[in-house]
């Protein structure tokens, strides 16, 4: 059994929420939402897990809803100013640059996984009125949240993504030698800081 001296809370934290790797949801294809009005229960489940583990570890950007067992096209995201969702979301345009970045994942807390990310999306969605909303040329930052979250909604997590020999490794030798590993990549996984909590992290 694996010990993480860092993240021993946010492991046993997930434990009964999130679905974890081996779920049959997190291999599926989630549905499209025709009407999203429809989705309130959902957004109250999947906000309200998110927020929950904000609020008690000071970070967490982002949860799609496949994630909470919901088979749907929702992604939940908190990029510092409070939770707000995305239906449906298309990626309409990706750079041709890319990079590299040790990728982490709510439903596989024991692991990080290096993968290749655009560096820039540009993104479709349908917001919580119904309207459509069309995000350009997205940093870094967002950008390599939305291709993560996006993937769980098509069935696909970082594990499918690694790129590189020794591209899985555990997360507790990760913080061990976070020095080490973060030099073996281009990028880093910029911070969203929870206003209302008194700790910060990624």
């Amino acid at each position: 059994m694996f010990r993480f001296p860092s993240f021993n809370l946010y492991c046993f934290a997930l434990l009964g929420v999130v679905k974890r790797f081996g779920d049959p949801v997190l291999r599926q294809k989630a549905a499209f939402v025709e009407d999203v009005t429809t989705a309130k229960a959902d957004c109250d489940l999947l906000g309200g897990q998110l927020e929950e583990f904000r609020k008690k570890h000071g970070f967490g950007r982002g949860m799609s809803a496949p994630q909470v067992g919901v088979s749907k096209r929702i992604i939940a995201l908190n990029l510092g100013s409070g939770t707000f969702f995305v239906f449906n979301p298309e990626i309409t345009d990706r750079s041709s640059e890319t990079f590299t970045m040790w990728d982490d994942c709510m439903s596989l807390p024991s692991v990080m996984v290096r993968v290749k990310r655009h560096k820039s999306i540009s993104l479709r969605y349908t917001d919580e009125k119904g309207d459509s909303v069309h995000w350009k040329k997205l940093d870094a930052a967002i950008s390599e949240l939305l291709q993560h979250e996006i993937d769980h909604l098509d069935g696909v997590l970082m594990t499918d993504r690694a790129y590189g020999e020794d591209s899985i490794i555990d997360r507790e030798l990760y913080l061990l030698n976070r020095e080490f590993f973060d030099s073996q990549v281009d990028y880093k996984i910029v911070p969203t800081i929870n206003k209302t909590a008194n700790s910060s992290s990624e």
